[in-house]
């Protein structure tokens, strides 16, 4: 998870949830990649600094378990950098450039200097995170496959030239359901329209209840389309499919109002929050249970990172004299 922002909504549904029901079926090994967040926000390094606070408490709080899986922060294992330069020298520049978000994301953040080896070479340092703990899977949505689909040919072009060492990774294609912001766009800190893990009981029912609906609804005897309204799909998310039927037959014959339906979407959005909040505000009531689940977490990614790192210098020769 990179270090770029708080975790909202759309991170719970979209990756969190799906990662505390992998951490029992895999060997799973979770981070926060604070050296990813520096290739487009090298200019605050505070930010990074309080995002990364913020995801470590979101990711034990949302129920990622440190005795079942494996939580750190990247920039600890620096291993992960050795490997990066290693891979840096047998990558051709092309592949870099014809990766699908290089453009796009230099077209979004036309604000920030992105003409940087750091930013080029993102792929190459998320293919070092991925194949360094010689990872069979990485759980991605349909869109990332592409991503993933460079480090399967890094770690194929270095098998070839030196030896096997590395599995050529897969993708655990998980379905990520569309999660809307209040403004009716997905949800994006970017687009400053989520609704933040990190935020209070008030402020996450205040942004609820202003959230857009079917604009056709202006009044409340008119009837909508409750497929027109972002709250309708956050229902999908959310509430029971009793609730659901509920509130799109009412939508559709005018019988309830936006008011009520957004009540019924911030109750069930509470009853997910609420065992969040709570282990939030104990965590944060005791920040030496953090130190020690990354202080484990650490430990145990070194001492397969360092096993790996052995076999890549002995393989690019090196190894010890």
């Amino acid at each position: 998870m990179q270090a770029s922002g708080k975790l909202h909504l759309g991170n719970l549904v979209g990756a969190l949830q799906n990662w505390v029901r992998l951490q029992d079926q895999y060997d799973c090994y979770y981070f926060i990649a604070d050296w990813h967040a520096l290739t487009t926000g090298y200019a605050n390094p505070q930010a990074i600094r309080e995002s990364t606070q913020d995801i470590i408490l979101n990711f034990l709080a949302a129920g990622l378990d440190p005795e079942r899986c494996t939580i750190f922060i990247q920039s600890r294992i620096p291993e992960h950098a050795e490997l990066h330069l290693l891979l840096s020298m047998i990558t051709p520049l092309g592949w870099l450039e014809r990766v699908p978000t290089y453009k796009e994301k230099i077209q979004e953040l036309k604000d920030r200097d992105l003409s940087t080896y750091g930013f080029l070479g993102y792929p190459l340092l998320q293919t070092a995170d991925i194949i360094i703990y010689r990872a069979r899977y990485v759980p991605v949505g349909v869109d990332q496959v592409p991503h993933l689909e460079i480090s399967r040919e890094i770690a194929r072009r270095f098998n070839y030239l030196y030896k096997e060492i590395f599995p050529e990774p897969e993708a655990l294609l998980t379905e990520f359901p569309k999660v809307p912001g209040v403004d009716g766009r997905k949800m994006s800190k970017s687009y400053d329209n989520a609704v933040y893990l990190s935020d209070p009981p008030d402020v996450v029912e205040q942004k609820l209840r202003t959230m857009m609906t079917d604009p056709a609804r202006k009044r409340r005897t008119d009837v909508g389309d409750p497929e027109l309204s972002p709250v309708y799909h956050l229902h999908k998310i959310f509430s029971s499919q009793e609730e659901q039927e509920h509130v799109a037959h009412g939508c559709r014959t005018a019988d309830i109002g936006c008011i009520d339906c957004k009540k019924i979407l911030i109750k069930n959005v509470h009853a997910v929050m609420e065992p969040i909040w709570e282990k939030r505000n104990k965590l944060l009531d005791n920040p030496e249970i953090v130190y020690e689940v990354l202080r484990k977490g650490t430990e145990k990614a070194r001492k397969v990172v360092q096993e790996t790192m052995e076999l890549v210098r002995e393989t690019m020769g090196l190894g010890k004299w």
